[in-house]
């Protein structure tokens, strides 16, 4: 009979240790997560809570100087039967912006060219700084009769372009493959006409 009665004893105090350690271990997680987010060993927890003004305080993009607007004009030269233009014909851009124009181009003869074209920037000095990222000028194209494409041209203006320069032209002359390759727009390398020089008679015997 003493025997039973010390096993109740210790059955009664295996459950009170069981349930003290299971409360104890239920206590553990909101303590947890108080500690977490006033130590801010979890990122997890503190990333998930709605901080406001968080997104007003990311820092911006310092390669891109807003300070300073410049106009980009776009111009299209065809050196034969088809058409060629820009989709817009100018855009204003921040140094440091990347930029993305359309060229749009029809092939309006009844026979397959192949085509490529020669950009040119004025004024000259900005040409260094106008840097392409993707452009149609780098490939040759063919297209069949009728057929109509659109290209894009993209780009970024150097920050470090001089600041005396706020209007860029970027002028595209687009000519069939196979046949004489033409000067860049506003190039002064044309070739000049021959001149032919004809004797004039003197009269005058040798």
């Amino acid at each position: 009979m003493s025997l039973s009665r010390e096993n109740l004893k210790m059955m009664r105090k295996l459950s009170i240790v069981a349930a003290g350690m299971f409360a104890f271990g239920y206590a553990l997680i909101p303590i947890y997560k108080t500690i977490c987010e006033v130590t801010g060993i979890n990122i997890l927890a503190l990333g998930e809570r709605d901080i406001p003004g968080a997104k007003a305080t990311m820092p911006a993009n310092t390669q891109v100087d807003t300070s300073r607007t410049i106009t980009v004009e776009f111009d299209a030269n065809a050196r034969g039967p088809w058409s060629f233009q820009p989709a817009q014909r100018s855009v204003k851009v921040h140094p440091g912006e990347m930029t993305t124009v359309m060229y749009e181009f029809q092939n309006t003869q009844d026979r397959r060219m192949s085509a490529q074209a020669i950009p040119s920037y004025a004024p000259h000095q900005a040409s260094p700084y106008f840097n392409k990222l993707e452009c149609f000028c780098f490939n040759q194209y063919t297209l069949e009769p009728g057929e109509k494409k659109s290209w894009p041209v993209v780009f970024v203006i150097d920050p470090k372009l001089s600041k005396d320069v706020a209007t860029i032209t970027l002028s595209y002359t687009f000519f069939e493959v196979g046949s004489k390759t033409p000067p860049a727009p506003g190039s002064t390398s044309a070739a000049l006409p021959a001149v032919v020089v004809t004797p004039v008679s003197t009269g005058v015997g040798v």
